[in-house]
Order: C-alpha cells, then sequence, then structure tokens
C-alpha cells in the first residue's frame, strides 16, 4: 500500500458529547501508538494512537469554542480536548496536525506503522495480544 492509497482525502470526527465536530481534508502521512508516559498519562492506557500530517488541513465544523489546548511547560507534548467532556481532539501546529484515531467518525483503514517510545512503555504492557477477548463487559 502506498502512502497515496493510506488514507481518503476526507474524514470527519467529534468528541464523546458531541459538542465538537471536525474534518480533516488531506492525507495522513504516518499512524503511530506512542507508549511515552506523557500519552499513557493522557488517554489513561497502553499508548496513544495519533494520525500524522504534515499537508492535510483540520476544519472545524461545530463546537470549536469548546476545544482546550494544554501543553505540558518544558515540553513539545500538547494535548487538545473537548472542554465539556474531556474527549482528545486534534492538534494543529505550524508543521504537523496531529489527530487522535479514536476521534474519526469516518472509518479508515490505514496500518499502523509502529509502536513509538516504547523503552518508556507501562511495566503491564506486554503480551497484550494473548490476553481474553470478550465482545462486551464480561459478568
Amino acid at each position: 500500500m502506498t502512502n497515496e492509497d493510506r488514507m481518503q482525502e476526507e474524514v470527519r470526527g467529534s468528541c464523546l458529547c458531541g459538542e465538537v465536530h471536525f474534518k480533516v481534508e488531506g492525507r495522513f502521512e504516518r499512524f503511530y501508538l506512542c507508549h511515552c508516559a506523557h500519552c499513557r498519562k493522557d488517554t489513561g492506557s497502553a499508548h496513544a494512537a495519533n494520525l500524522f500530517s504534515s499537508t492535510a488541513r483540520l476544519h472545524w465544523l461545530s463546537g470549536q469554542a469548546q476545544v482546550r489546548a494544554f501543553t505540558l511547560p518544558g515540553t513539545r507534548h500538547t494535548r487538545c480536548f473537548c472542554s465539556r467532556c474531556g474527549s482528545a481532539l486534534p492538534y494543529a501546529s505550524e508543521k504537523t496536525l496531529v489527530v487522535p484515531a479514536g476521534s474519526l467518525d469516518s472509518e479508515f483503514a490505514m496500518a499502523v506503522d509502529g509502536h513509538i517510545f516504547t523503552a518508556s512503555r507501562a511495566a503491564w504492557d506486554h503480551d497484550l495480544a494473548k490476553a481474553p477477548r470478550f465482545d462486551r463487559l464480561p459478568s
């Protein structure tokens, strides 16, 4: 699969409460699962799943007034989120657009390019693929 085939030209997304909606026009160049301590704190999980583009453009369709950004002092780590429900939202800098994959409503089939910052992954983050799987919360 070539970069040109990696993702459609437009995807849409929203926050959990539905206040914020956005669209991204263009293609994503990379899809990384980041295991750094900052991303683990942001997500409360083993890793963040983010799409990256140097050329795609972000357009807020509704709820832009609810979008907040937090930059961790002394770092380049920035997190955008809905101030109403806390959902992760895209962040656009001058050079890069970062879109949390879970914020997208559009279906997409881009493969993950890799796991990054694995040296700082959580101690419990190993062999997760071997854990039992359930279609819903087990009783």
